[in-house]
């Protein structure tokens, strides 16, 4: 198992490495002089003072020793200063907005595992009947509609028919836990629509091949009740397909709420992301760009070692 763990650390720092360096390359090549961007007008006619800018952003270094000195900071936390706002830290700007981002996150995966695994159950005991083709029609209208789609319908249901709930803003949890599910259930539920439709598939299709095994046949022939099986039996076993897409789908769920923030003006790092390109802010897109990557690619290192608690096989190998 340490031989396992070390191959796996090794592997993601290599990974992480990679990661930073391509993150950092593509955003060193977006068009675009960040020195005009942090000057505006200014700095298109005082070519004295453009130049002055770009030797204190250190533009004018090649793009290997940009990238080995940004290295050497980030290693310690110090993912640069914004650009356009001046002395204020990426750091600082991903710490106070990931909470926004993460929560919409994990409310998503929540809502689309509570819809995602009683759908995916049903579909697989009932094969090929009834429910299973009500409940794959569900999931495949549900995977066919953009997100920002079902945002639209739900600021079009719930705030300007039923006026339930708010079309836009963001109260954070320190307001109260009403007042931001308020504000976060409807985007969390435009996101999870999707993922509730590709989990409940691939619930049923591991489902279905687990309920073919001989330790479910050998529980049904001890009299067993199926819901005992389904629960007990197939459910865990089934579970690492779900597991692997979960932390894949988590990580992406955080770049991937950028549509949905600006569409709710939620101040998270999508949000700020999509700001950061409009204004040329380099550091800031490295940095939230980054950041995503390296939780990414921890999530799914994590979900690689949790293998071996669900599956009895897979710790014995």
């Amino acid at each position: 198992m340490a031989r396992v763990l070390g191959t796996r650390l090794l592997r993601l720092v290599a990974t992480l490495f990679a990661v930073t360096f391509l993150s950092f390359l593509m955003t060193a090549l977006l068009p675009g002089d960040p020195a005009v961007a942090v000057l505006g007008v200014e700095g298109v006619q005082n070519e004295e003072l453009l130049l002055e800018v770009r030797e204190e952003l250190g533009l004018n270094d090649p793009i290997p020793v940009r990238y080995v000195n940004w290295l050497g900071r980030a290693v310690t936390g110090d993912l640069g200063e914004s650009y356009i706002n001046r002395g204020v830290p990426v750091a600082q700007t991903i710490q106070e907005r990931i909470p926004v981002t993460a929560q919409l996150a994990v409310m998503a995966i929540i809502i689309a595992l509570v819809l995602a695994i009683p759908l995916g159950v049903l579909g697989a005991y009932k094969e090929s009947r009834w429910p299973d083709t009500a409940s794959s029609a569900f999931a495949q209208i549900a995977l066919s509609v953009p997100n920002f789609i079902t945002g639209i319908f739900l600021i079009w249901l719930f705030s300007v028919t039923l006026r339930w709930l708010p079309a836009s803003n963001w109260n954070r949890l320190g307001n109260g836990v009403v007042d931001n599910l308020k504000t976060s259930i409807m985007p969390a539920t435009a996101l999870a629509m999707t993922q509730m439709a590709i989990f409940s598939r691939l619930v049923r299709s591991d489902m279905i091949a687990t309920l073919q095994e001989n330790f479910v046949l050998a529980a049904k022939a001890k009299g067993l009740t199926d819901r005992f099986i389904l629960l007990r039996h197939a459910l865990r076993p089934s579970s690492l397909s779900l597991m692997t897409i979960l932390g894949i789908n988590f990580g992406a769920l955080l770049g991937g709420t950028v549509v949905i923030e600006t569409l709710f003006a939620i101040p998270g790092l999508g949000f700020r992301l999509i700001n950061a390109i409009s204004q040329r802010d380099i550091m800031v897109i490295q940095g939230i760009t980054v950041f995503i990557a390296v939780v990414y690619v921890v999530i799914n290192t994590v979900v690689d070692l949790l293998y071996a608690a669900v599956d009895p096989r897979i710790r014995r190998s």
